[in-house]
C-alpha cells in the first residue's frame, strides 16, 4: 500500500553454543549475613545441574568456613552483588584465598518482575545468570592500587573539608565587618594569617594591623585600614581562633597523606612522569587518575572503553526517528571531580586541548565543553598507559582551524559578519584577470 514503504533491515544472526560456568558460587550479601549458592553438574546426568543454599554471618571465622566449602565444592567462579561496601571483605577475604571473584553491577543482574524476593531467592537467581555468562564483572583493583585510591580519595575529603573551614572563617569575620579577604587574595597567607592571629590576641587597632602587610601588599595599607575597621570582639575571636586550629590540623593530616601518597605511588612514579607531560594533568592529578583507573590498562580494550566507563561519553537516545536530550549518566564522582580540575586548568592555556574547551564552550556551553574535554584526556592517557614509548605532544591552539574543512569555514565567516553587520551577505565571485 502506498506510504507504508519502509527500509528493511536484513541481518544474519549466528547462533552461539550457551557456555556455561561449570562450577559457580553466587553470594547475596548483607551487613550481618550472607546467603551463599552453589551450583555444579549432577553427578550421574550430565543434563541437570545440582544446587545447594548455606548461610553465614559475615565475620572472619564463617567465612573461612565459606571458603573451605567452595573448595571442596571445587567452585570456579564466585559472585556477588555491590551491596554497599559490605562486599569488600567477602571478596578480599576469597580472593586471597585463590578463588576467581566478580563484582557485579546489580543493575546488570537485576532479577525479573512479579517473581518473590527473598536472600535465598535472590542468590539462586544470581547464579543462574552467571553461570550462563549473562553479566559482565566489574573492575576491582589489586590491592596496591586500592589502597593508594583509599589514601587520595581521603587526601581530597579532607581538602574539601578544609575549603569548608576557610569558608565558614571568611563568613565570621564578615559577621565582624572585617573585609580583609576583599583587599588580599590569600586570606591565610603571611600577612593575611598575622593580622588574624593578632586579632585573636586582642590586637583590634586597624593602623597597627595594617603594619603587619608584608612585601607588595604594603601598598595596599590605606585600604588594609578600612577592610580592617569593624566590631571583632572576644566572641569572633574564640570562634576565629577554633576555626583556625581546625584548618592547622587538616593541613596537618594533608601533609601526612602526601607523604603516604608517595610511598605508594614509588612503584609507579614512571607513569606519573608521563601524564605528568600533558598539559593540564600535574603530579596530583596524575596520581589521583592512576588511583582510580590503574595502571594494567589493559581492563580497556580500546580508549572508548575507558570514557565509557567513567561516564564521559554521549548516550544515544532516540525514539519515533528522533533523538532525545540525554546526559552520560553517573560515572566515577573522584576521577570526574580530576577531570574537572585538569580542564579548568587546560582552559586558560593557549593548547589544543584549550582551544577545544574555548570552541566547545561558546557553541555548546561550558558543562558540555568540560564533558568533551575530559573525553579527550581520557583519550590521551588510555594512549600514554598502553604504548610504553608514547609521549605527549601538543598540537597546538591552532590545529582545528588549519584542518577543517574549507565550506565550514565560509559558512562560519558569513555568520560571524552577518552578525556584526546586521545585513545578509551574498558571495559573489571574483573577477578572472585580463589575459594580455
Amino acid at each position: 500500500m502506498p506510504g507504508n514503504e519502509g527500509v528493511v533491515h536484513v541481518e544474519e544472526i549466528t547462533e552461539e553454543p550457551v557456555q556455561v560456568v561449570a562450577r559457580v558460587c553466587a553470594i547475596d550479601i548483607g551487613k550481618a549475613g550472607l546467603v551463599a549458592c552453589v551450583r555444579v553438574p549432577h553427578d550421574t546426568r550430565p543434563d541437570r545441574r545440582v544446587q545447594e543454599i548455606r548461610e553465614y554471618t559475615t565475620v572472619t571465622p564463617a567465612l573461612l568456613e565459606l571458603a573451605d566449602w567452595l573448595r571442596v565444592e571445587r567452585v570456579e567462579l564466585v559472585a556477588m552483588e555491590a551491596t554497599s561496601d559490605y562486599w569488600k571483605p567477602v571478596f578480599y577475604l576469597l580472593e586471597a584465598e585463590g578463588f576467581e571473584c566478580w563484582l557485579l553491577n546489580a543493575k546488570h543482574v537485576k532479577n525479573v518482575p512479579g517473581r518473590p524476593k527473598t536472600d535465598r531467592l535472590d542468590a539462586v537467581w544470581l547464579a543462574k545468570v552467571v553461570e550462563r555468562g549473562m553479566c559482565r564483572p566489574s573492575l576491582v583493583h589489586p590491592k596496591p592500587i586500592r589502597q593508594l585510591r583509599d589514601v587520595t580519595r581521603y587526601r581530597r575529603s579532607l581538602v574539601r573539608e578544609q575549603t569548608r573551614e576557610k569558608q565558614r572563617l571568611e563568613k565570621t569575620l564578615e559577621d565582624a565587618q572585617i573585609k580583609l579577604d576583599s583587599v588580599i587574595s590569600d586570606l591565610h597567607g603571611v600577612s593575611g594569617r598575622q593580622m588574624m592571629q593578632a586579632m585573636i590576641d586582642g590586637q583590634r587597632d586597624p593602623k597597627v594591623l595594617a603594619e603587619m602587610a608584608h612585601g607588595s601588599m604594603r601598598r595596599k595599607i590605606p585600604q588594609l585600614r578600612e577592610a580592617l575597621t569593624g566590631h571583632f570582639d572576644d566572641h569572633h575571636a574564640f570562634i576565629c581562633a577554633t576555626m583556625l586550629r581546625r584548618i592547622d590540623a587538616l593541613a596537618a593530616d594533608i601533609a601526612n597523606l602526601d607523604t603516604r601518597i608517595e610511598e605508594l605511588i614509588a612503584p609507579f612514579a614512571a607513569v606519573v612522569e608521563k601524564l605528568d607531560e600533558v598539559t593540564g594533568i600535574g603530579v596530583q592529578s596524575a596520581l589521583e587518575i592512576i588511583a582510580e583507573i590503574g595502571v594494567n590498562i589493559t581492563v580497556f580494550p580500546t580508549a572508548a572503553h575507558l570514557v565509557s566507563w567513567a561516564k564521559f561519553s554521549p548516550i544515544d537516545a532516540q525514539s519515533a526517528g528522533r533523538k532525545k536530550a540525554n546526559s552520560t549518566g553517573k560515572g566515577n564522582p573522584w576521577l570526574a571531580a580530576t577531570l574537572g580540575e585538569v580542564v579548568a586548568g587546560l582552559s586558560r592555556t593557549s593548547t589544543f586541548l584549550g582551544d577545544r574547551y574555548r570552541r566547545l564552550a561558546r557553541r555548546r556551553g561550558k558543562k558540555r565543553a568540560v564533558v568533551a574535554v575530559g573525553n579527550s584526556v581520557l583519550t590521551i592517557v588510555w594512549h600514554l598507559l598502553t604504548d610504553p614509548d608514547a609521549r605527549y605532544q601538543d598540537l597546538g591552539p591552532g590545529f582545528h582551524e588549519s584542518r577543517i574543512r574549507k565550506q565550514r569555514r565560509q559558512r562560519d565567516l558569513i555568520r560571524q559578519l552577518e552578525q556584526l553587520t546586521g545585513q545578509k551577505v551574498d558571495l559573489q565571485p571574483l573577477p578572472q584577470p585580463a589575459i594580455a
